[in-house]
């Protein structure tokens, strides 16, 4: 019903009237205003959620990069430790005129030196992996049991070694010297001259001889529990200078084919 049809009975005051017109205006508009603003406010929210969600997006794309530049990192790290510990027991064996060997245990994610009570020489084509020296685990005694049994006749001594620190003093006690690889990272496989085949499981050896002389040997590092070969890194060492190559992907030990080839006095390339 309008205002112009509404009767108005004579007794009426139009002030009065006119002061109940305007109030129904404001509260119209009060109304409108209101309608208004709610929806105004479930816009503002709509772009907010979208918002979120966008930086969300950001946020795991940039964890999951980083996580893998992490990862990266990380491998190349404990490829420079392995580097630094050829380096050391190369110098130490020279310096001592006694056999160290580098032990990198698979199970453990870990490397240590260990030092010989008395020259020794590795036994190519191993099954043990010990190359011919006292076994310290128990796979290493089983598989020398086993060989024991195929070859009759006296055996020399087995060179027994113990674990040295970083200042080249026989450690105090066992896992003192032990350093554990960057979190996440492990042995893929080894294998060095002496391997019947590559390694993967137990202890790795790498022997290091007075007069300045290792093994040649292919040390492979990879990420978690992932195999794949473009995920991993190879440290390749050369056994005349100690010299380590650091190759990505995962890389076979190099056999030489002539003398030529078994040289590594120049050997551009080394790290």
């Amino acid at each position: 019903m309008s205002l112009t049809s509404l009767h108005v009975p004579p007794s009426a005051d139009p002030r009065s009237l006119a002061v109940g017109s305007s109030f129904g205006v404001r509260a119209t508009r009060a109304a409108l205003r209101r309608a208004q603003g709610r929806r105004g406010s479930a816009a503002m929210t709509l772009i907010e959620v979208l918002i979120v969600m966008a930086l969300i997006a950001l946020i795991l794309s940039a964890v999951v990069i980083g996580s893998g530049q992490m990862a990266s990192s990380r491998l190349r790290h404990s490829s420079t430790m392995i580097t630094g510990a050829v380096r050391v027991a190369f110098s130490r064996a020279t310096a001592s005129s006694k056999t160290v060997r580098l032990v990198m245990d698979f199970n453990d994610s870990a490397i240590w030196l260990e030092e010989g009570d008395q020259p020794h020489l590795v036994q190519s084509k191993d099954t043990s992996g010990t190359g011919g020296a006292a076994a310290a685990t128990m796979a290493e005694k089983q598989a020398l049991e086993d060989s024991s049994r195929i070859l009759k006749g006296p055996t020399a001594p087995r060179t027994a070694f113990k674990e040295i620190d970083a200042m080249g003093l026989v450690a105090s006690e066992p896992g003192k010297g032990h350093k554990p690889l960057e979190r996440g990272i492990k042995f893929r496989q080894v294998q060095t001259a002496h391997d019947y085949e590559a390694r993967k499981e137990g202890r790795a050896y790498l022997y290091f001889w007075p007069g300045g002389q290792t093994e040649r040997a292919a040390i492979q590092l990879k990420v978690g529990d992932n195999d794949d070969e473009r995920n991993a890194i190879t440290l390749i060492v050369a056994p005349l200078t100690g010299k380590v190559t650091i190759k990505d992907g995962a890389v076979d030990m190099p056999e030489p084919q002539d003398d030529k080839e078994a040289s590594d006095r120049e050997d551009p390339g080394s790290f």
